[in-house]
């Protein structure tokens, strides 16, 4: 049954609103606003320093923003002052991170990191998180490396494990900063295909990359960023498409890398 004409419509899983970040004298973010489309993947693009890893990081609060507004569709949350511990937790639960490094616990099993955080954040018995932690690493090609641990793991199995780790606090966003950047090309794609896999599920992505062939392949949008603003906003076709001298050079210079 379709929704009533006077129907509100849909509110985004995640918004900003003019969101400052400095550290000292450098301006990192300068009045940033973005809204993020449920079920679409966004792709961060920007030179080194343009701003866009300290985006991400201040979605999810692991940055403190300096000013502005951040609304997880409950209505906009004031980030520039002091803020419930309680409010952070709720906002880091919902949007969950993904690192360049992968972060796993040296001294838990794949399938002990999985875990870790849903039954201490979010009280889940241990039998469920294990059994919804076997299928997530399932899901990441990783059934048969439950039990290893992190260092009998290669650098894509662990950056999956992460990933699995991530989707196990069923999150309304997940966010990845640069998650091949640190690995070669074959263990790269291993993991680009579980990010495309994942896209298609219709899941909120949001995805600071330098890959073209990332943003070309699997992003429904692209966010360009240049010294802490927005240059460009608009569709993967209309980025690549784009004549403007400075996104021209940049694809130039990142597809010559």
């Amino acid at each position: 049954m379709s929704a009533p004409e006077n129907a509100p419509a849909a509110r985004p899983p995640l918004a900003v609103r003019g969101l400052r970040k400095a550290f000292g004298e450098l301006v990192a973010l300068e009045g940033v606003t973005l809204e993020i489309e449920r079920g679409t993947t966004t792709v961060l693009l920007g030179p080194s320093g343009s701003g866009k890893s300290t985006l991400l990081r201040c979605l999810n609060l692991l940055e403190k923003p300096d000013a502005g507004t951040l609304d997880l569709g409950d209505g906009p949350i004031e980030v520039g002052g002091r803020l419930p511990a309680r409010t952070v937790r709720q906002i880091r639960s919902r949007s969950t991170m993904v690192f360049q490094q992968f972060n796993l616990f040296p001294h838990l099993t794949a399938l002990g990191n999985v875990t870790l955080a849903p039954i201490e954040n979010l009280g889940i018995g241990r039998d469920e998180a294990e059994r919804r932690g076997r299928e997530l690493l399932g899901k990441v090609g990783l059934a048969d490396k439950a039990e290893a641990y992190p260092d009998r793991l290669s650098g894509g199995q662990q950056q999956r494990v992460a990933i699995a780790r991530a989707l196990a606090m069923d999150p309304d966003v997940l966010l990845f900063d640069e998650p091949t950047s640190a690995l070669d090309p074959e263990l790269a794609a291993e993991v680009v295909a579980v990010l495309a896999d994942l896209a298609a599920e219709q899941r909120t992505l949001v995805v600071v990359t330098h890959s073209l062939a990332f943003a070309q392949r699997v992003a429904d949008r692209v966010v360009f960023l240049e010294d802490g603003r927005i240059l460009q906003d608009g569709t993967p076709q209309e980025f690549f498409a784009s004549t403007d001298e400075r996104l021209r050079r940049f694809r130039e210079v990142i597809s010559s890398v």
